[in-house]
This record gives C-alpha cells, structure tokens and sequence, in this order.
C-alpha cells in the first residue's frame, strides 16, 4: 500500500469516527458530555482536513 493509499484509509477512518461521535453526541443527555463529544469530533474533523490535504499532494497543512 502506498503513504497516499495509506493516508486515504486514515481520512476515511477519521471521518468514520467524527461521524460516529457527531451521532453519539446527539444522542447523550448530559450537556457537558454532548459538547465534549462534539469538541473531539471538531478536532479530528480539523485534522483529517489536514490529512486529506497531503494526501491530495497539497504540501501546505490547512490553518
């Protein structure tokens, strides 16, 4: 596997798990537990943003 193919799998991984805390978040009830949850999909979305960038040949990480 190629580092593009491997860096692929990771975004897609990354994407996965926001998509999963993002659905976890909506379903919990306690206010602090919700805006945690979605304050760690925040950063991994920020960060598979970044990812996909290098993998698209994009050198420069998004700020």
């Amino acid at each position: 596997m190629s580092d593009s193919d491997e860096l692929r799998s990771r975004v897609r991984q990354m994407r996965a798990k926001v998509k999963d805390l993002k659905a976890e978040a909506e379903r919990t009830t306690d206010p602090e537990e919700r805006r945690r949850l979605k304050e760690k999909a925040r950063r991994i979305e920020s960060e598979s943003e970044q990812v996909s960038g290098m993998a698209s040949g994009d050198i420069y990480p998004m700020e």
